[in-house]
């Protein structure tokens, strides 16, 4: 009997996208006449050829994945890291036959389940006690799992005081607790989990990773997303990069990592478009240092940097802060910091609105090295609105201060603050 768990060979996954080419302000009648008569022998087309129907001017093919190829073992858990956009979520959605690949071939050893979405399933109107039953049900569990699990679950997910109120009056934290406690108590084979570790506050986020690392280390086969490095580190021994759609690296976690994070450079902006769903959520992004940076990314440690969030509040919200953490290059947090820090006030009444704040990290603080940048958005050990995982990414050198000019420029250390040195009693 192999110990393969399983084999992806050559597998590819193609969508068609639209582009709308045309000036919508002067379009006359003869012109949308035309347009709608070869929009219509295009569906026509598809429809014949089993394509799927885009509603577009021009369509264009997208590859999603192209020629991924690799193998698990029965009862290792494997990493998948990469930027947004690389593959991640299509890879594991064909893997769950949610999706139907293009091309390539796979080869499952035993019973999956999947952790994509948490709390797809969960209907309002029922209580937290059905919807346990119904959700169990549809991740694949059979109803005296659900049973022999159901007061683990309710523990898990500390909300056994509200099991007989409807879901709909649960705050977003409750909602996400008590799914992912009903996803982390599957029992199959092998587990597919899509970054299910950034739900809730920190202290179940905590209690979620460690349940995680309880699933990985009990004989299942596990395949693990999550853009949490430190996550990846602590529950991987390999992982794979995607980017752009194949395989970029596949091995020892630490290696990869690095990859990932020698890939970010460059990214001093980023920006969002609009959700009107999030009660709070991240616009734009950007790093602000003095000086010309389009020859260069790399910032001088002389300097200091301003980091610059522009966020939109869509709904009235008290107790709510933005908040923001440093990582260094394998992905520990260095520094972490909220709105609310120094000003307990933030934490009343935010209106709807545009709001743009700015982070000033003095010189002489970040030592050279690679950085990335995560911010969110939430109330404080209860559940996040917003989060922008490493969406910037930078460089610290030290050219201007006088360490720089020592043969060891390149000092171990995180750090490169400027240490006063006393002496008394010397000659």
């Amino acid at each position: 009997m192999s110990d393969l768990a399983i084999s992806v060979e050559g597998l590819s996954k193609s969508y068609l996208i639209g582009h709308n080419t045309q000036n919508k302000r002067y379009t006359t009648l003869r012109d949308m006449v035309t347009r709608d008569a070869r929009n219509l022998a295009r569906r026509t087309r598809d429809i014949l050829l089993g394509r799927a129907i885009v509603q577009a001017d021009q369509t264009e093919e997208f590859w999603a994945l192209k020629d991924v190829a690799f193998e698990v073992r029965r009862g290792e858990t494997l990493g998948i890291i990469g930027r947004n956009g690389a593959g991640k979520s299509t890879l594991l959605k064909i893997l769950s036959r949610i999706t139907e690949p293009t091309a390539g071939r796979i080869r499952i050893a035993g019973r999956v389940a999947s952790l994509l979405e948490v709390g797809t399933g969960f209907h309002p109107e029922l209580t937290g006690r059905e919807n346990i039953f119904l959700n169990g049900a549809i991740l694949g569990m059979t109803r005296a799992e659900i049973t022999r699990k159901f007061d683990e679950i309710v523990d898990f997910a500390e909300v056994e005081k509200f099991l007989d109120t409807p879901v709909k009056f649960f705050s977003s934290g409750m909602y996400v607790r008590l799914a992912f406690a009903v996803a982390a108590h599957l029992e199959p084979e092998i587990l597919v989990v899509d970054e299910v570790l950034a739900v809730g506050d920190a202290q179940f986020q905590k209690k979620s990773l460690g349940k995680m690392g309880e699933i990985a280390n009990g004989g299942r086969t596990v395949l693990f997303v999550s853009h949490n490095m430190t996550a990846i580190r602590r529950l991987c021994a390999r992982c794979i990069y995607l980017e752009n759609g194949s395989v970029s690296f596949d091995g020892d976690t630490a290696l990869g990592i690095q990859k990932y994070h020698g890939r970010t450079r460059d990214r001093l902006f980023a920006a969002f478009q609009h959700d009107e769903h999030k009660i709070i959520q991240i616009r734009q992004l950007e790093i602000v240092v003095p000086g010309d940076l389009s020859k260069t990314d790399e910032i001088d440690t002389a300097n200091g940097l301003k980091i610059r969030v522009n966020y939109t509040v869509n709904q009235p919200i008290t107790g709510a802060h933005v908040f923001l953490r440093i990582h260094m290059q394998d992905g520990e947090t260095l520094l972490s910091t909220g709105d609310a820090d120094t000003s307990p006030t933030r934490l009343e009444l935010r209106r709807p609105g545009q709001y743009v704040c700015e982070v000033f990290i003095p010189p002489r603080i970040l030592g050279e090295g690679q950085y990335t940048i995560t911010w969110s958005a939430g109330v404080p050990f209860q559940e996040n609105f917003d989060v922008a995982f490493h969406a910037l990414a930078f460089r610290i050198v030290d050219n201007q201060t006088p360490r720089a000019h020592f043969i060891h420029k390149a000092r171990p250390g995180f750090l490169a603050l400027d240490i006063d040195w006393n002496y008394e009693n010397c000659p």
